[in-house]
């Protein structure tokens, strides 16, 4: 019985460590998380991905080529940041951002249309494109930044 008593409480600060510690590692940390900064590259090309053919028609190929590998390297590479991909697109903040983003196109170019400055030329498109992609990475950074405190907050992820 004495062995027994031992056991128990050997086992039992044991159970509680590794509980602790199973815990500890479970929650990822937020650097585990975090996007690759070359990720919002991809994304930003696709932004402005519109702009880009009606300078570059002839570019759709090389598009389709960015599109399959964003794609592939998401579902390769990122695969650990998937969780955070979900939430994100779960959340209302990026859709809030996906709709901006759309209704700030579509608008953009009917205001320029409306005031005689509709976008023609390679050049404009080009311009176009760059402005969209740099809205589009500096909105995904900060609603990335913001989901990850928000998980540390919730106790979902490590600091």
């Amino acid at each position: 019985m004495a062995s027994t008593g031992t056991d128990a409480a050997a086992s039992e600060p044991t159970a509680g460590l590794d509980a602790a510690g199973a815990a500890g590692e479970l929650l990822p940390s937020v650097s585990e998380m975090r996007l690759p900064a070359w990720f919002f590259g991809f994304e930003g090309v696709l932004a402005g991905a519109f702009d880009l053919l009606r300078a570059f028609p002839s570019a759709w190929p090389a598009l389709l080529v960015l599109v399959a590998a964003n794609i592939t390297v998401s579902l390769t590479l990122l695969r650990k940041r998937l969780k955070l991909a979900k939430l994100l697109w779960r959340g209302k903040g990026t859709r809030k951002v996906a709709f901006a983003l759309v209704g700030l196109r579509i608008g953009t170019h009917v205001l320029l249309g409306a005031l005689g400055f509709a976008l023609i030329s390679a050049l404009g498109h080009v311009l176009m494109a760059l402005v969209m992609a740099g809205i589009t990475v500096g909105l995904l950074v900060y609603v990335q930044r913001t989901a990850l405190t928000a998980l540390v907050t919730a106790g979902k992820a490590t600091a």
